[in-house]
């Protein structure tokens, strides 16, 4: 295919052709009858109706010729350039073709042999807007004749037709590990939990005015899906994310849009439980300060929130890493798209989305804290997190030690503990209902942040988020209840030693984002 010269190129696909009638006729008397070349060409796999590039060697998609920021965002992708990685990968094979090209992949189209798979022209190459929105033809065909039809694609990973057709599969498993994720199930359909608990909520709540096929279905749910954390048409930040991972501004952190809700406690009847807070621990601005309650901010802020780990929540929770099958020695991929950082492991070796097996390094993987070089191995990975849950073990077990095991503060000697002491002289302090804020519910709190109680949306990283934030909560809570009720001296004045001075490697790249004040 003949390119034409560049300032041509550039002055777009519809007009490329009027430059070259003139370059061609120069200075001729004769007349010069202008006509627009077709804003689409015909398509190749033409029953299909899928149109692909415009102009191949310039990646001009047909689309493009009217959705031009689309095209331009999209040419920024990974997707724009599938093709080409493919040819350059040392195990290209036919069979990857489909998944890198146009085809019924991805969209209405599914499992019908259409576009490349039909045939093998230069211009399905890479994977293109009817990749995801399905053939065109009919498209462009209707614009102006009053019957225009819209070939909009999928939000959900229901059936065929979605992300899930390519991505996934021993070579790029997402969608299996995401299937396995709360992000595939717990949902909302109704009320304000919406805007985090269901995928149209989520982008409604973000301002995102996006056309899809589900968008106006009426009680359709739809989990947190791709197109809810990506931008299918592209984005200028990594993987296509819609926000940033690597911000401290939870406002614009794509992970804590949702992961920083009640981070404080509050006098509503659930004002004592927090609520997927975890950015807010992350970051250092959890939890209840009892009165005079002061701390070391070069330690307080940060932890795992360092130069160490840019992105965050991100950086241990959503990491590319291999693991090996211990039945045949071969490699397995794991995407991490189970949000899990320290998976269990089946038989194989692979991850699964099973919580309750031991922390060792046999039943874990350890590598998103070990590969980061935050920690020497998946040994000391494993040692620093065990110590950390046993020092917030101790703590909390001063504040409430829940020994029904029913996740309810109970009175003593039904449950043991300051809390369940402060309960049996002060039962209204208790009292969920009376819109009044106490300390012993806001010590509660703090005891729920950091502690390890099975409670389903909390922190629920046993302190590990931010060791020195809970640490430091839990010993001037304790010291708090204690003098604020009378009560005898707790064996917290037994704590174990503190931690290290120097702060191991985070203590010369902390983050220090913000006092808490004013929250």
């Amino acid at each position: 295919m003949r390119r034409l010269p560049t300032t041509a190129r550039a002055l777009g696909p519809l007009t490329a052709a009027l430059f070259a009638a003139v370059m061609l006729t120069g200075c001729s008397d004769d007349k010069i009858v202008y006509r627009d070349r077709a804003p689409f060409n015909p398509p190749p796999s033409e029953a299909a109706g899928f149109l692909g590039y415009y102009d191949a060697d310039a990646q001009q998609t047909t689309c493009g010729n009217c959705h031009a920021s689309y095209q331009g965002s999209w040419s920024t992708t990974a997707h724009s350039d599938a093709w080409a990685v493919m040819q350059a990968s040392d195990n290209a094979a036919p069979a990857c073709s489909s998944c890198h090209t146009v085809t019924g992949n991805g969209n209405i189209a599914s499992g019908t042999e259409a576009g490349h798979d039909a045939v093998e022209d230069e211009v399905y190459y890479d994977v293109q807007c009817e990749s995801c929105h399905g053939p065109g033809l009919e498209h462009v065909e209707g614009v102006g004749q009053g019957q225009l039809v819209r070939p909009l694609a999928k939000l959900s990973m229901e059936g065929t037709g979605t992300c899930g057709d390519c991505h996934s599969g021993a070579h790029q498993p997402l969608v299996e590990d995401w299937r396995q994720s709360r992000h595939s199930n717990i949902g909302r359909t109704s009320g304000s939990c919406v805007g985090c608990h269901e995928g149209r909520g989520a982008l409604n709540r973000w301002g995102i005015d996006a056309n899809y096929v589900e968008k106006d279905v009426a009680d359709a749910f739809i989990p947190t899906t791709c197109g809810v954390c990506h931008d299918p048409h592209g984005s200028e930040n990594p993987a296509q994310l819609r926000f940033p991972v690597t911000s401290q501004d939870e406002e614009q952190n794509l992970c804590m849009k949702c992961h920083l809700n009640r981070a404080e406690p509050n006098a509503s009847s659930h004002g004592m439980e927090p609520h997927a807070p975890q950015g807010a621990v992350l970051l250092g601005f959890a939890g209840w300060r009892p009165p005079g309650f002061t701390y070391d901010t070069a330690r307080i802020f940060g932890s795992h929130a360092t130069t160490k780990n840019p992105r965050l929540c991100a950086g241990c929770h959503v990491g590319k890493f291999t693991v090996t099958d211990e039945l045949t020695g071969d490699p397995i991929t794991a995407t991490s798209h189970l949000m899990r950082p320290i998976p269990c492991l089946d038989a194989e070796g692979k991850p699964t989305p099973d919580k309750t097996c031991p922390y060792t390094t046999a039943a874990r993987s350890w590598q998103s804290c070990a590969a980061a070089g935050c920690h020497a191995s998946d040994s000391v990975a494993a040692g620093a997190f065990n110590t950390v849950r046993a020092r917030m073990k101790f703590y909390t077990d001063e504040l409430w030690l829940d020994l029904n095991g029913d996740d309810v503060l109970d009175a003593s000697p039904t449950d043991g503990g300051l809390l369940a002491t402060v309960h049996v002289t002060h039962p209204s302090d208790f009292d969920a209902n009376d819109n009044v804020l106490s300390v012993a519910e806001a010590s509660e709190f703090n005891a729920r942040l950091c502690g390890d109680y099975g409670q389903p949306n909390t922190d629920n990283s046993k302190g590990v988020h931010n060791p020195f934030l809970c640490e430091s909560l839990l010993i001037a809570t304790i010291e708090y209840v204690r003098i604020y009720y009378g009560l005898p001296d707790a064996s917290v004045g037994l704590r174990p030693p503190p931690f290290g001075s120097s702060g191991g490697l985070f203590r010369s790249s902390l983050h220090v984002s913000r006092t808490p004040s004013g929250r």
